[in-house]
């Protein structure tokens, strides 16, 4: 599955009380930005390796999808997305605090090696079917994030829409669709977990380099 990836689009500030926390304003439109397909690392209980002289490191939970065919205007979430999974948009955030202010790209903050850890892909059960469900990161044993894709600014089909229409969109594509609150800095030793509902994911061990 990793090897067949194609783009890794992710969309930013998509959770109103994020936004809120980092002092930004709500997008008026989807916030899309990318990450190199060298970013992505499959979650398998493993340590991942990640830049600790860069500044602080920050976690980012989020529901990603991975679309099973070519969009096509038109086509629905439900006919799209053939499987999902629980990833991390990690962000190097003094890094991002520093671009920013300089109009500069993510990509130095958000394109590092390792930045996407991701679970193992679960089929998709349906727009309607997951929005029963929240997804949770719990850091040391301690939950830290919590979110359900109904608290997102665009839904699931405007963000694929979007996507589709300004940068294309097709089998392989992955899209992380953003992260609710609670975000905050990592050290060497922290083990993180993803879990849907009660049914873990995947987890890791962070090691700053």
């Amino acid at each position: 599955m990793m090897e067949s990836i194609r783009n890794i689009y992710c969309v930013g500030r998509n959770y109103g009380l994020h936004a809120a926390e980092l002092g930004n304003d709500v997008p008026e439109e989807p916030m899309i930005f990318i990450k190199p397909t060298h970013s992505l690392v499959g979650i398998q209980g493993q340590t991942i390796g990640l830049p600790g002289n860069r500044g602080e490191v920050h976690y980012e939970t989020e529901l990603v999808l991975h679309i099973g065919q070519d969009y096509k205007p038109g086509a629905q979430v439900d006919e799209l997305v053939d499987q999902m999974a629980l990833g991390i948009d990690l962000t190097l955030r003094d890094v991002q605090s520093v671009i920013k202010k300089k109009g500069h790209p993510w990509l130095p903050a958000k394109g590092f090696l390792n930045s996407a850890p991701i679970s193992e892909f679960r089929p998709f059960t349906g727009f309607e079917s997951v929005k029963q469900t929240e997804f949770s990161l719990r850091k040391n044993g301690e939950e830290v994030q919590r979110g359900n894709i109904n608290d997102m600014i665009f839904n699931l089909q405007v963000i694929i829409d979007y996507i589709a229409e300004h940068f294309g969109l097709g089998k392989g594509d992955i899209i992380y669709t953003g992260t609710p609150a609670g975000v905050a800095s990592l050290k060497s030793g922290d083990r993180l977990e993803l879990l849907w509902g009660e049914e873990l994911f995947g987890a890791f061990t962070v090691e700053l380099k």
